[in-house]
């Protein structure tokens, strides 16, 4: 979100940027609906000293027995307060207008992200690890975890309906195997506080990581007015909202495992078969809370950690920096981590990890003084999947399948799983 002040010093700059992501210019447009805002408290605000200065006026006229003067002060009066009272409730309107019509704005690119149209428009940062070669024709993951009969959408359907998978046996513990693993080594090596926040959150915190109002109908609502998570980075983003910190305080790294909640309304038609896209599913969240000096240092910290995840599982993998079309709405610049499966001959997105300046931080009202003294400032938000369970499951079924339709455990793995260090077909 930004700052109407900003914008009316600067409506180039927020043009320039909106064009960059290929969005219609929209300074006029807020410009004009915060002038018609002022211009109505200033009318409100005048309004206001009338009254207050007839309501002294006819104390004067009846104490010098003006009679005519004072009714017709009363009559004034009376007239202005109507005024102030509709007055007041169209001042809310106009700037519940304004307020809406910022709340859809996106964030502006960082100068140094590259410009385009799509993810065709992305530009490679670099490609690690080794791509495993095979002597058969590689499988799919639903195909290997159906023959092994620890993958179940069937049952899922039966349950809950498309887009649902049940696991079982080494299946789930391998997915919970993951978990832990990827927490362990963020809370162990990387420095960030583990946390088991609520996965229903309120109105108001979904505004605050930007979810709502523009995505809406991508999230579960429930009856009684709570959102499902569609992420964890909204209930941990949410932990400093209204807050006042200490710059010492900062960096605040946090990180969680949790289910999350997508209808995927915009993906009809998409990945239909299997895990990839799916209304539930598992992911490892990181959220950094710091400066504007430290965030993009910090953006480099968590790649790397993330980054860190597929390294240690020996999967092959390729960092793209995404281009001003591609950027999610809260970003300021965004990169995409894509692991790579061999049973769809593609790179899949597996990790994306944005930095968002203070797009959040004020939408969330969180703020800190900064240690050389001054005015309080916003923080800077920083947020990214260390990694998404479920597709990391994916990637390991399909880089670790075997000719008889066994899959190695990758060896990081082997004591979250018992010292197994294979799943192999029944019988």
């Amino acid at each position: 979100m930004f700052d109407i002040k900003w914008i009316r010093d600067n409506p180039e700059k927020l043009d320039k940027a909106l064009a960059r992501r290929g969005a219609e210019p929209a300074a006029a447009r807020l410009i004009a609906l915060d002038e018609a805002r002022r211009e109505h408290i200033t009318r409100l605000q005048e309004a206001q000293e009338r009254r207050n200065s007839a309501s002294k006026a006819i104390g004067q006229a009846k104490a010098s027995g003006d009679e005519a003067t004072a009714a017709s002060l009363i009559e004034e009066v009376a007239r202005v307060k109507a005024f102030i009272q509709t007055g007041e409730e169209e001042e809310r309107r106009l700037t519940s207008a304004l307020e809406e019509a910022m709340a859809i704005i996106p964030n502006m690119p960082l100068e140094e992200v590259p410009d385009g149209a799509d993810e065709h428009d992305n530009v490679l940062l670099h490609v690690k690890g080794e791509r495993p070669s095979f002597a058969f024709e590689p499988r799919q993951h639903f195909e290997l975890g159906e023959a092994l009969g620890l993958m179940d959408f069937e049952a899922a359907a039966r349950i809950s309906g498309a887009r649902f998978v049940v696991l079982k046996g080494a299946l789930a513990r391998l997915e919970r195997a993951l978990g832990q693993f990827m927490l362990d080594t963020h809370t162990d090596k990387n420095g960030y506080t583990e946390v088991n926040p609520p996965l229903l959150v309120r109105d108001d915190t979904m505004f605050g990581t930007a979810q709502l109002p523009k995505f809406a109908d991508d999230q579960f609502h429930t009856e009684d007015g709570f959102w499902l998570i569609p992420t964890a980075e909204v209930p941990l983003t949410n932990l400093v909202r209204e807050q006042m910190l200490e710059e010492a305080a900062l960096p605040i790294r946090v990180t969680a495992w949790t289910p999350c909640f997508r209808l995927e309304a915009g993906a009809a038609g998409r990945d239909t078969r299997g895990m990839i896209r799916q209304h539930q599913f598992a992911k490892c969240e990181l959220v950094s809370i710091t400066t504007e000096a430290a965030a993009l240092e910090e953006l480099e910290r968590m790649r790397g950690a993330a980054e860190g995840i597929l390294d240690a599982l020996g999967l092959h993998y390729r960092t793209v920096t995404l281009c001003t079309g591609d950027m999610g709405f809260a970003s300021r610049k965004t990169y995409d981590i894509e692991v790579w499966l061999p049973g769809q001959d593609a790179f899949r997105e597996i990790s994306s990890c944005s930095v968002c300046g203070d797009f959040q931080a004020r939408r969330m009202n969180a703020r800190y003084r900064p240690s050389e003294g001054g005015a309080p400032r916003f923080c800077h938000t920083l947020n990214g999947s260390g990694l998404a369970v479920g597709r990391t499951l994916i990637a390991v079924l399909e880089n670790y399948q075997q000719a008889d339709g066994s899959i190695v455990v990758p060896e990081v793995l082997r004591p979250y799983m018992g010292g197994l260090e294979a799943i192999a077909p029944a019988g």
